[in-house]
């Protein structure tokens, strides 16, 4: 086995266990997998993003993975179109530097890959018996067909909304009725749930607040898995870390990070007004005070340099904002998919 290696490429528009199981193939085969991740236009998905999702899952193993632009987009078995395409990967093994022995795939373009570069022709799984998905099947329903998909890529094809604003000011019933009609979970304030748990005098402590902005996390990522298009999300970790301002004047480093990667983290942001009635309940701390952390939320989000919409009126007029907002919105580019 030593000196071989098997190349394997495509456009993993997703990256779905189909692409794995040829790529793992290629690596138990050979003991070396090179990868060539294409650009193309049935996805909004960069190039760097798709290769990432790769890099991630094979990380510390033996797999190279490279970005390939501007190659041919027509597909077919003309011997133009053969040509074209073969022509472009020689040019690109030879800009990577890569020598190949073997060339893996699922596809019928293996024979005259094989042939042109001059190794072995391995096909894997050709008819998806073993792995009866494609990815396709995934751009029209990911939904449907998750099982398939690395939970790590799911995610990512997931958009993120979040509600924020100071107490009493409807992001609870914000994300369980937008998660309604859109046919989709949300992930309720844990917060809330953790507070009540431990607070001691209505505060919480720094390492606790910290210990919160985790535990929110973990059960947001477990929601990722069951989210159809969307995850609704009641508040983030941005709350946590203003609460901490609030408390003790300051925050832990790590609840200041998780603070600051919000803004990447979540792909839509929606400010819920302080302008319905206040529900006075015994665990809050007065109207005024309502007002007031608003206030810091609208400069923290500022300052931040975080978009955000801001939801006013009753369920109905918030809703029929959130609607036209996510209709005109699509993960990976800013128009609806």
């Amino acid at each position: 086995m030593s000196g071989t290696a098997g190349l394997c490429l495509g456009k993993y528009a997703p990256f779905h266990l189909g692409h794995k199981s040829v790529i793992d193939a290629a690596l138990s085969e050979t003991g070396r997998a090179v990868v060539l991740v294409y650009e193309d236009d049935v996805t909004p998905v960069p190039v760097h993003v798709r290769a990432n999702w790769i890099r991630n899952i094979y990380a510390g193993m033996n797999v190279s993975v490279y970005e390939c632009y501007s190659a041919p987009q027509e597909t077919g078995y003309t011997r133009a179109i053969m040509d074209a395409q073969e022509c472009y990967l020689l040019k690109k093994l030879c800009e990577f530097g890569e020598s190949v022995t073997h060339f893996f795939s699922s596809e019928l373009y293996g024979e005259h890959v094989s042939r042109a570069l001059g190794v072995v022709d391995r096909r894997v799984d050709q008819r998806r018996v073993k792995i009866p998905v494609s990815a396709s099947a995934i751009r029209e329903n990911s939904y449907r067909w998750r099982k398939f998909i690395p939970p790590q890529v799911y995610r990512d094809l997931v958009t993120k909304v979040v509600f924020l604003g100071s107490e009493s000011t409807g992001k609870s019933t914000m994300a369980r009725t937008a998660a309604e009609a859109h046919g989709t979970v949300f992930m309720p304030e844990y917060g809330a749930e953790y507070w009540f748990a431990h607070q001691r005098d209505g505060k919480l402590a720094p390492e606790q607040l910290l210990e919160l902005a985790r535990g929110h996390l973990e059960h947001e990522q477990e929601k990722l898995s069951d989210a159809d298009t969307y995850l609704f999300v009641d508040t983030n970790a941005i709350t946590t870390y203003l609460y901490a301002l609030d408390y003790h004047a300051a925050a832990l480093p790590e609840l200041t990070a998780l603070a600051g990667e919000c803004h990447a983290r979540y792909d839509v942001t929606f400010l819920c007004g302080d302008d319905i009635p206040y529900d006075d309940t015994w665990d809050r701390r007065g109207k005024e005070k309502r007002r007031d952390f608003q206030k810091r939320f609208i400069g923290e989000l500022k300052e931040r340099r975080v978009p955000y919409v801001l939801l006013e009126g009753g369920i109905e007029p918030r809703m029929e904002k959130v609607r036209d907002v996510l209709r005109h919105y699509g993960r990976w580019r800013g128009e609806k998919r």
